[in-house]
Parts: C-alpha cells; sequence; structure tokens
C-alpha cells in the first residue's frame, strides 16, 4: 500500500507532505520515495506532518535512516509542523535529539538554508 505524498520545492530544498498514516503497510513505499529523492540529488530534505496524523515505528525508522543517509553526504533532514501527539513521540523515543523538528515550515526552511 502506497501512501499519498504530495512534493513542493523551496529554492533548494524539497518538501515532502505525507498524508493520513505513516505506518508498517506503507513505510517501505515512503523510504523507496525518499531514497529515491536523496539518490537523485536532494541535499536539503523538509518533512512537513502537518497533514500526517500516525507515525509508528515503521514510519520512524524510515526518517532516522533518511537522515543518516544525508548526514553521510552534508545534506540536511528537517521535520516541521507536527502534532502534538507525533511531537510527543519524537520527544519520548530521542528522536528530537537527532533530527531537528521544528514548528513550522518557514523555521525548518531557515535550517536548511
Amino acid at each position: 500500500m502506497d501512501i499519498e505524498v504530495a512534493e513542493e520545492r523551496s529554492d533548494e530544498t524539497l518538501i515532502l507532505l505525507p498524508v493520513g498514516r505513516l505506518d508498517s503497510a506503507n513505510a517501505r513505499s515512503f523510504e523507496a520515495l525518499v531514497m529515491e529523492r536523496i539518490a537523485g540529488g536532494e541535499q536539503r530534505l523538509v518533512i512537513d506532518f502537518s497533514r500526517l496524523n500516525f507515525i509508528s515505528s515503521s514510519g520512524m525508522r524510515v526518517l532516522l535512516i533518511a537522515a543518516k543517509k544525508l548526514q553521510g553526504s552534508s545534506g540536511t533532514l528537517v521535520l516541521c509542523a507536527m502534532k502534538d501527539h507525533i511531537h510527543e513521540v519524537f520527544r519520548i523515543s530521542g528522536f528530537d535529539r537527532i533530527i531537528p523538528i521544528k514548528d513550522s515550515r518557514e523555521a525548518a526552511l531557515v535550517v536548511t538554508g
């Protein structure tokens, strides 16, 4: 099962907007999309969570893989616009210390510079 992901661009930064749920049913398709974009040369990536209602550990794993891949090539991954219950999961799991999380897309774009 695929996840709907809108794509937008701001200068050199690719913005991905996953919609609905990111879980074990669709994490592989999301991972394939993200890795395809990185392999295609994207170095600045923002994932906007404003349309995401749920993320499982499978979805979080994809973000960790993407962050490590980008760090290895001096790229940047920033997450933004999380709903409170999702942000809490990232805080409790410690992911907020691994991947930058910003309140707004505008703040995330400043980080990707």
